[in-house]
């Protein structure tokens, strides 16, 4: 059996961090970027399409014959209003409608930590925070991740789509700063991750946080792991490095203590990795 999985945003950091670890023999990747990605290697089996999500008849051709969506494409930091709500909220709703139209029966949205940025880790109960969190966004980005959401629940209940939303820390090759030994997903985990949304048995909506199993994390992997979602790497073999420098978290600084980060103090509307 032969199926097609369509990524969006394919040429983004995620995207191709992803791509190499979801080509597997029996599955076509169609990878569609407004840069467009670059044709299949060796033993891959790629489609490649340059185009927008909010181009909708594009969108309806990329999803034609689809039978799962992984829509990473759209702004994945702070930025003005108008690029988010065009890119992030209606570009989902263009992706949602084509995937619908063309009867794909599993879509996977990349939702973010900044969704729910205004949590503290002090909140956190045993286990960690649930997926499920109640919306506190913390930028207009985290607020077009809520409408993320909105839309994949929407689209399940209305038209039984199977849609799993993951609420995603970091995915990089390796943690950077302190906070992102919490956040760290690797990229093999996040493989995981897409094929146990994948693989899913049974039509659904979910949150799920999109993290390894690491030592230092205040986010439960309860979710993840009911779908069969079980991460292998832990960033805690990279603390030593990491922490060499600088002092521990202080709880009484905003940027330490809340889900968010940085997002949570940093001007609305302006790219905080400016």
């Amino acid at each position: 059996m032969t199926e097609t999985v369509l990524i969006t945003g394919a040429n983004g950091g995620l995207g191709r961090l992803m791509r190499p670890r979801l080509a597997q023999p029996g599955r076509t990747l169609r990878l569609l970027d407004l840069v467009q990605p670059e044709p299949g290697g060796p033993g891959e089996d790629v489609e490649v399409i340059e185009a927008s999500v909010t181009d909708e008849a594009a969108m309806r051709t990329a999803c034609a014959g689809a039978d799962a969506v992984i829509h990473l494409g759209g702004i994945s930091v702070e930025s003005p209003w108008a690029g988010i709500l065009a890119n992030n909220i209606d570009g989902t709703r263009v992706v949602m409608e084509a995937a619908r139209d063309a009867g794909v029966r599993r879509v996977v949205l990349a939702s973010s930590n900044h969704a729910v940025g205004f949590y503290e880790m002090a909140e956190a109960p045993e286990g960690g925070l649930p997926a499920d969190l109640f919306p506190r966004p913390d930028t207009y980005y985290g607020v077009s991740k809520v409408a993320v959401e909105a839309l994949g629940s929407l689209f399940h209940e209305r038209y039984g789509i199977d849609v799993s939303c993951l609420r995603i820390g970091s995915c990089f090759e390796k943690p950077w700063d302190p906070r992102s030994l919490w956040t760290w997903m690797s990229p093999d985990d996040g493989a995981r991750l897409f094929e146990a949304c994948l693989a899913t048995s049974e039509p659904g909506f979910r949150t799920i946080w999109g993290i390894s199993r690491n030592t230092r994390n205040w986010w439960s992997l309860e979710a993840g792991e009911a779908i069969g979602y079980h991460p292998k790497d832990d960033s805690e073999v990279f603390a030593a490095e990491i922490l060499e420098g600088w002092t521990e978290v202080d709880l009484a600084v905003p940027e330490q203590r809340l889900v968010g980060g940085k997002f949570c103090t940093g001007p609305l509307g302006r790219d905080q990795n400016s």
